[in-house]
């Protein structure tokens, strides 16, 4: 209650003004981008329009550029709770094939960057000769490297859940490897010479020091690798051809035009990433509180 109480206080009045500002910019943003169609195509034979009837007709358009809020929140309630959950017209089927693959891919990732990172920090060889590879993985655009993922991985035997999950994990790996190398680098000098001091071997510098030391370090870049495995999902859905996992909402949109079905695709999309940090989130104090930390 005490948590509640102090969210609501500290965020609800600036969080709902940010929405609402938004809202405003967004309802005035689809009658600027929808107007020219309406103008051109429903009023060419009614030459006496007023500002209200075109405002109207923006925002009430069947394929507009911009789609309305209130036609998103339409589209989102009708394919959410209108529609069975096991049909491919559901977007919360869809919702839940896309975070099936982010989960996988980001505990992959987790498994991955934590393994480099002990590596790097504890074997010197790595760190001058792997890091730099590491730093330099990123730079490949993922929507170059995601087809080639999948065609590999498919002549392999492997389709569905796995392609997409791996690559999630070359995504969302890098920021976990690099916040656990400088968790596990964090220790204070002193700290470690006391440790040599009680004549305390690697392994215990590693379990009692080292890994205690980079939990906070750990959890904030596990923030950012969910939502970037989320993304990463996402990606591995579009190159193939699929019908399952928001990605592949996301195409049949824009191959039938349909804006309102993409909007709600976006939509979806960001609060599944929404959700996904605050589990992170709640995971980290949790662990936070267990380990002695303030709650």
């Amino acid at each position: 209650m005490t948590l509640l109480r102090s969210w609501r206080e500290g965020y609800a009045l600036p969080l709902a003004t940010v929405l609402l500002v938004l809202l405003v910019i967004w309802y005035a943003a689809a009658v600027w981008l929808n107007a020219p169609q309406v103008i051109s195509i429903a009023f060419s034979d009614k030459p006496d329009w007023t500002l209200r009837e075109l405002v109207d007709a923006t925002w009430s358009m069947e394929r507009p550029v911009l789609p309305a809020p209130h036609q998103v929140a339409i589209e989102l309630y009708e394919s959410v709770f209108e529609q069975e959950i096991t049909s491919r017209r559901s977007l919360a089927y869809h919702t839940l094939v896309t975070a099936s693959s982010t989960v996988l891919g980001f505990a992959l990732g987790i498994v991955l960057g934590v393994l480099l990172a002990v590596g790097i920090v504890h074997v010197r060889t790595l760190d001058r000769s792997l890091l730099p590879w590491i730093i330099a993985s990123q730079t490949i655009p993922i929507l170059a490297i995601a087809p080639m993922i999948i065609v590999v991985l498919g002549n392999a035997g492997f389709t569905g859940l796995l392609p997409k999950a791996i690559i999630s994990m070359y995504l969302c790996f890098f920021p976990v490897a690099i916040g656990m190398i400088k968790g596990l680098r964090s220790p204070d000098p002193l700290q470690l010479d006391l440790m040599r001091t009680y004549s305390a071997s690697p392994a215990q510098v590693f379990w009692k020091l080292r890994s205690p030391a980079s939990v906070p370090f750990l959890f904030a870049s596990l923030k950012v690798a969910i939502g970037i495995s989320l993304v990463g999902a996402i990606v591995g859905e579009l190159p193939t051809g699929g019908q399952e996992g928001i990605g592949a909402r996301l195409l049949s949109g824009s191959y039938y035009g349909q804006t309102v079905q993409i909007w709600a695709a976006l939509v979806m999309a960001a609060l599944l990433g929404m959700v996904l940090v605050a589990l992170v989130g709640l995971a980290e104090r949790l662990t936070l509180q267990r380990m002695g930390g303030r709650p």
